[in-house]
């Protein structure tokens, strides 16, 4: 089990994660099959094989969805790129890169393989049919089959983060050779198609198909959502382009001894100086961290008798980065780990500290810097 989800196993050396929110919509996706949609398309049927084949339809579903990943997976692969890890969710599934792709037709492939292994599925549940003998194996496999001909049409959609999207950003990237503006115009397309589907869905759902309206409409949520956190991701790695972790980390470093008592620590040293973190030293340099997250399992009672080593994150232990690190590299790191700060060394030396929020006050000092730029740049 991990932040991610819930381990499964794994696949050609991929890991397979189910995130909390696959469960809540497997389980929707079957009660509306068995309760709903096959009943009202075939009668008489028993009830259990109404829940039968409602369950085996969403489980072979998000295989299907499993299988598209995949794809984007193998085809990665060929390019060099490790996937390690692919996640299923509420809106279907994932596959984690652990880089960019190297060039445009690199991009272009990976996400082309999700739509086209589909297409495949499609193809070869249709082909299965003539070998069910019977409802309901007859009905499951056309149902897959119309499914995984929707999955691909749906991913082909030109807006990112679905697969169409991509696509036309492997596209502009070619043709502009830049993956920034490449990468803006594809999400500023995604949030377009996020909107309108936002509008069609309430569209219907005022016209009387609530459900049917109320589940396009929070998909268009998710697109636009998901297109305008890449738009910011993107325009935060523009803006912290060129820069080293030492533009932007605290060199004010703040030092308890190891002995210290929490109590000591924090109401004579954290709180004056308005920080989170303290550095634990010795006279051979420094050996541990402690945040104020740290403190959270401390009683406050407590906080007299216990010194600041019993709580500190030995620096041997955690993620560290160097002062001539690429900014944005580190930032990808903190964000990949869940690390909400990185001791910056230098010759094995603490020489600084790099945090969220010295990484956003860093951000707006470049914004401002921007747009003062651009006021001076029209005057």
């Amino acid at each position: 089990m991990s932040r991610h989800g819930i381990a499964i196993g794994r696949i050609f050396g991929i890991r397979i994660d189910l995130d909390y929110s696959w469960f809540f919509i497997a389980a929707l996706l079957t009660w509306m099959l068995a309760g709903s949609f096959y009943p009202a398309q075939f009668k008489g049927w028993a009830a259990s094989e109404y829940w039968l084949i409602g369950g085996l339809t969403s489980l072979l579903l998000f295989a299907s969805v499993l299988v598209h990943e995949l794809g984007h997976s193998l085809v990665a692969r060929r390019y060099g790129l490790e996937v390690p890890r692919i996640t299923l969710f509420l809106f279907g599934g994932v596959a984690q890169l652990q880089a960019e792709p190297p060039h445009a037709w690199a991009e272009f492939w990976i996400a082309l393989a999700g739509p086209v292994t589909s297409f495949l599925l499609a193809a070869g549940f249709w082909e299965l049919e003539p070998l069910m003998p019977a409802q309901p194996m007859l009905v499951l496999v056309r149902y897959l089959a119309v499914l995984n001909l929707m999955l691909a049409l749906f991913n082909l959609i030109p807006g990112f983060p679905l697969d169409g999207g991509r696509v036309f950003r492997a596209l502009l990237w070619r043709f502009t050779h830049s993956y920034h503006r490449a990468t803006m115009a594809a999400g500023l397309t995604g949030r377009f198609f996020g909107f309108l589907f936002i509008f069609l869905g309430v569209w219907q759902a005022l016209a009387g198909a609530l459900v049917d309206g109320l589940w396009l409409a929070f998909v268009g949520w998710f697109l636009e959502s998901a297109a305008g956190s890449q738009l910011h991701v993107e325009w935060m790695k523009n803006l912290l382009g060129g820069h080293r972790v030492a533009d932007a980390m605290e060199r004010n470093l703040l030092h308890v001894p190891p002995g210290a008592s929490v109590e000591e620590m924090v109401e004579r040293v954290m709180i004056p100086a308005q920080t989170r973190t303290a550095l634990v030293t010795t006279i051979d340099g420094t050996v541990g961290m402690v945040t104020l997250d740290a403190l959270h399992g401390v009683p406050r009672a407590e906080w007299s008798a216990t010194s600041a080593s019993h709580v500190m994150s030995p620096v041997a232990q955690m993620e560290t980065t160097q002062p001539d690190a690429i900014l944005w590299a580190a930032v990808e790191r903190m964000g990949k780990g869940g690390v909400e700060v990185l001791p910056v060394l230098e010759r094995g030396v603490v020489v600084g500290m790099l945090s969220r929020e010295d990484i956003l006050h860093y951000l707006s000092v470049l914004q401002g810097l921007q747009e003062w730029k651009s006021i001076d740049g029209v005057r």
